[in-house]
C-alpha cells in the first residue's frame, strides 16, 4: 500500500517547516507555500513524511494512503 503527502491549501499558513523537515519531497514557492512531490512515499520517507506533518503548526501537511491503486 502506498502513501503520498498532500497540503490543504486553506489551512496552510506558509509557515515552511514541512519543507525543513521533508525537502525531498516538499519544496517552497515565490511565496512560501508548499509545492508537493506527488509521487508515492517509499520506505522510510513514510516515516520521515508523517514526523513532518505532526509538525505542522496548522495541521494542513497530510500524509494519505492511496485508495485508487490504479493512480500514478
Amino acid at each position: 500500500m502506498s502513501h503520498r503527502v498532500r497540503v490543504n491549501p486553506i489551512a496552510c499558513e506558509a509557515h515552511g517547516m514541512c519543507a525543513e523537515l521533508l525537502p525531498e519531497r516538499i519544496t517552497l514557492d515565490e511565496w512560501g507555500y508548499p509545492v508537493i512531490d506527488d509521487t508515492p512515499l517509499a520506505g522510510a520517507e513514510v516515516e520521515h513524511a508523517i514526523r513532518a506533518a505532526r509538525a505542522c503548526p496548522t495541521f494542513a501537511l497530510l500524509v494519505e494512503r492511496d485508495r485508487d491503486p490504479a493512480r500514478r
